[in-house]
């Protein structure tokens, strides 16, 4: 069994690794071959430690990614979130790796915004509002930012410190990062991402003009939500597997009626993409496992190259 541990991985990993793995991932999510299975909401005898399992198979790769939250943990010096990703041997069914993966996870969520920004906003978008101003937001800027040039980076958030302490980490990246209100935002923004774990919509449906990308990173389980409904129907719908976002993504929130289509069956060109400057797009990504089978994958090439 192969063990890579959270600092071999957190130094392997790159926006560039994780953008072929997580564009590889989609497209090998809608093979009729690749299985994603329901996903188990858990937590322990504190109910405010819980943990996910995600679990699924494509040809050639089998297995699960537990991602943990403790919010305790900076009390003791380490990270609330964890993330580990166990391969398993398609012969045998015994563990073939373990890749422990929290900063690879930042890493793995914001390639699957990159590809999707890249593959359905406007190719002269260049204004990104950000919602969010926790650790995750911060990939999701710097991997949007590898595939559009980005002008100005307006940064909403629940309070001005942590918006000015993630306006300064921006700029720290190089990054034309400021403050703003969500109203502002919206209205300015060729490319909206929400990377929070908000439980009601963060922004009106009236904000957002024509030709505009949204990204919603942050939808993950029953109850959460960051867009309005009433958006869904002026814009296109994609997502990484629909009957998974419709449980527990954005499209928990979509009525029985919303047409929406897998993101990899556009990078297969079996569905079209954005077909004019003036639609809007909307992708949800509740997060597959095939994404982090096939980022350890990645991983383990770059430990012991073939």
């Amino acid at each position: 069994m192969k063990l890579v541990t959270e600092e071999q991985s957190a130094r392997l990993a790159t926006h560039e690794l994780a953008y072929r793995a997580v564009r590889e991932a989609l497209i090998a999510a809608v093979d009729p071959q690749t299985a994603s299975f329901p996903v188990v909401l858990g937590h322990s005898f504190d109910p405010s430690n819980r943990f996910t399992v995600k679990s699924g198979a494509a040809p050639g790769i089998v297995g699960l990614k537990i991602g943990s939250y403790w919010p305790g943990n900076p009390e003791r010096g380490l990270p609330r979130h964890s993330s580990t990703i166990i391969l398993i041997d398609e012969a045998i069914g015994r563990i073939k790796a373990v890749v422990e993966g929290g900063q690879l996870n930042a890493y793995r969520t914001a390639a699957a915004d990159a590809v999707t920004t890249d593959t359905l906003a406007r190719k002269d978008a260049e204004v990104l509002a950000l919602f969010g101003t926790g650790h995750q937001a911060r990939y999701e800027a710097a991997a949007v930012a590898r595939v559009r040039a980005l002008r100005e980076v307006l940064v909403v958030g629940r309070s001005a410190a942590s918006t000015e302490t993630m306006v300064a980490d921006l700029r720290a990246l190089g990054l034309p990062a400021r403050p703003s209100g969500a109203e502002d935002a919206c209205r300015a923004a060729d490319i909206i991402v929400a990377a929070t774990t908000a439980r009601e919509p963060l922004f009106e449906a009236d904000w957002v003009k024509p030709g505009t990308h949204i990204s919603s990173m942050g939808s993950d389980a029953t109850g959460k939500q960051e867009l309005p409904p009433a958006l869904f129907e002026r814009a296109r719908l994609f997502c990484d597997l629909c009957e998974q976002s419709c449980r527990i993504g954005e499209f928990q929130h979509a009525g029985p009626e919303a047409r929406i289509e897998a993101i990899g069956s556009v990078l297969l060109g079996a569905v079209p993409g954005r077909t004019s400057d003036g639609e809007i797009t909307i992708f949800d990504s509740s997060g597959i496992a095939v994404q982090d089978l096939f980022i350890a994958r990645a991983i383990l090439a770059e430990v012991a190259p073939t």
